[in-house]
């Protein structure tokens, strides 16, 4: 016999398998309103109290409207939440922005390879207008960094992938912080903000062009760049450093 701990948690799983298989199967979408508390309960086998707190349980995840006295309707999925729970996650693994950094890569890589294909007018004029904010604002980390990231997520929505527009904006908070860290780390490196504008405006004239290969090839090469010049910034706060030390000394 089951404890009541372990009948609430089998109960609980009842209900969220219910909800899950009936958006697969599109049984229910957004605005449907969900069966009644108690035909729903006797369908599923589980005890109203239980139903009732998996219900409220799905509400505060964005899944679901419940109307005090007309019941529960499904919600359009809030993608803010699963950016928290991709936080709340990931943020607890060491190097955590590196390997965003890669996932951040696939994504864009594939993105773009649709954008060359799908990209509309307005999506080619606003990814244009987004890199000439970029530009003008490569001296400040912050801004700078803001203008990047709106810029790669305005390539990731010309592809018009949802499930790459939502993995992507799922991680996006980690994605600003990488931006602001890789910033902070280059402004260092001599005529970086000139090596910054061409390496985007070449991966904009790739999506022009409408050549996938070569949207492909100039945004992993931008990538590259920006680990290099990395790279660099350490060698030269290094230097730095040791520069300063020496002068201590003396």
């Amino acid at each position: 016999m089951l404890s009541e701990g372990a009948e609430e948690l089998l109960g609980t799983e009842k209900v969220f398998a219910y909800f899950r298989e009936q958006l697969l199967s599109s049984a229910l979408n957004a605005g449907d309103r969900l069966l009644g508390e108690r035909e729903l309960a006797l369908r599923l086998g589980v005890s109203r109290p239980v139903l009732r707190e998996t219900l409220r349980s799905l509400a505060m995840l964005g899944f679901l409207d419940i109307r005090h006295g007309k019941g529960a309707y499904v919600r359009h999925a809030d993608v803010s939440v699963l950016t928290d729970f991709f936080t709340f996650c990931l943020a607890q693994q060491p190097d955590i922005l590196d390997d965003v950094m890669e996932a951040r890569v696939a994504i864009e890589c594939q993105a773009i390879r649709l954008a060359c294909d799908r990209a509309s007018a307005s999506d080619i004029e606003r990814i244009g207008g987004l890199l000439q904010t970029l530009r003008e604002t490569l001296h400040d980390p912050v801004a700078g960094a803001e203008a990047d990231f709106a810029f790669h997520m305005a390539l990731v929505e010309a592809g018009r992938s949802p499930a790459l527009i939502m993995l992507y904006q799922s991680i996006s908070e980690l994605l600003r912080r990488s931006h602001v860290q890789r910033r902070r780390q280059t402004t260092v490196v001599p005529d970086i903000r000139d090596s910054l504008f061409e390496a985007h405006r070449e991966v904009f004239l790739s999506i022009v062009e409408r050549d996938g290969d070569a949207a492909d090839r100039r945004l992993r090469d931008h990538f590259a760049i920006g680990d290099e010049l990395r790279r660099k910034s350490y060698i030269a706060a290094f230097t730095e450093d040791a520069a300063f030390s020496r002068d201590k000394t003396i």
